[in-house]
């Protein structure tokens, strides 16, 4: 006889989840229904809503029927870094889509069914946005509380870099990278970080983390450290390789504006995107420095 853990739908976390899945599952269908989305645009946001969609009620069916514990991952980590990717991903949704659908590269002023549908996928997608947000915050534990690695700061933080950097490749596909072996360079930091991240957060989830070199708060500090270091190579030479006038020199042109993104907006894009990972990495560096001299003493 199969036996149902009502906890799962009925706590303040799962409520938090319903809401979040029903959030997402609005969006979506509003859109579709409406067909106000294309290019890579309306395909993102698309896939942010059907993914986090997706995430929400695979979790929400595994802690329903209660066989959570009986898949290879940790259930301290899975969940929640899960929930911050997708809050992540409905988060960059609820500013693209309005940006690229609802103003002056979109719709525009036009009413009627598309403006209005639009309008309130946005709307669905900024509560699915809080929802997940609460659903981290909750999952986070009380004080005195075990809690996964992933549950810190410093383990959503990864959750953020790999984000990133995803957002990065998806502009840096719409510049000239080739160009100079400087880009190339920032590319190849982009994405040797982008791996390190996504190993760690793996490694973390099936709780595999006994196979690295070193104890797993020294490992991760090295590693916060190596590429925060790196992502600071970027953080120079991609401004200076694209926007000096003695290399890249770009400028705004008339294409700028339009329904998709232009040479210099994909430039400017990954030039800000650089910068905020690097901040990110700086705090992840802090708080694993900081896991270190506690752990020591």
């Amino acid at each position: 006889m199969a036996v149902f853990n009502t906890q799962a739908v009925t706590s303040r976390l799962g409520l938090v989840r319903l809401a979040a899945a029903l959030c997402t599952c609005v969006a979506f269908s509003l859109v579709v229904d409406a067909s106000i989305w294309w290019g890579q645009q309306g395909s993102w946001c698309l896939f942010a809503w059907c993914f986090s969609f997706a995430v929400s009620v695979l979790v929400l069916l595994l802690e329903l029927s209660g066989t959570a514990g009986r898949i290879p991952v940790s259930w301290r980590n899975a969940p929640i870094a899960c929930a911050a990717l997708c809050g992540l991903l409905c988060l960059s949704a609820s500013v693209i889509y309005p940006l690229y659908f609802l103003g002056g590269k979109g719709l525009g002023p036009r009413q009627g069914k598309a403006y209005s549908h639009g309008v309130a996928a946005t709307v669905f997608s900024c509560l699915a946005t809080v929802a997940y947000a609460a659903e981290v915050s909750l999952s986070r534990g009380r004080p005195g509380e075990t809690v996964g690695y992933m549950a810190t700061i410093p383990g959503l933080l990864k959750v953020v870099e790999a984000f990133s950097a995803c957002v990065i490749f998806a502009f840096i596909s719409a510049t000239a990278y080739d160009t100079y072996p400087a880009l190339q360079w920032c590319l190849a930091v982009y994405c040797l970080c982008f791996i390190m991240a996504v190993i760690v957060i793996v490694l973390c989830v099936t709780e595999l983390t006994s196979y690295l070199p070193s104890p797993l708060h020294k490992s991760l500090g090295l590693y916060a450290l190596l590429c925060a270091l790196l992502y600071a190579t970027a953080l120079v030479l991609w401004p200076l390789y694209c926007f000096s006038p003695h290399f890249g020199n770009a400028r705004r042109d008339s294409s700028c504006g339009s329904t998709h993104v232009c040479h210099w907006e994909a430039m400017l894009t990954v030039a800000i995107l650089t910068g905020f990972n690097l901040l990110v990495y700086v705090a992840d560096l802090v708080y694993s420095t900081r896991i270190v001299f506690i752990t020591s003493s």
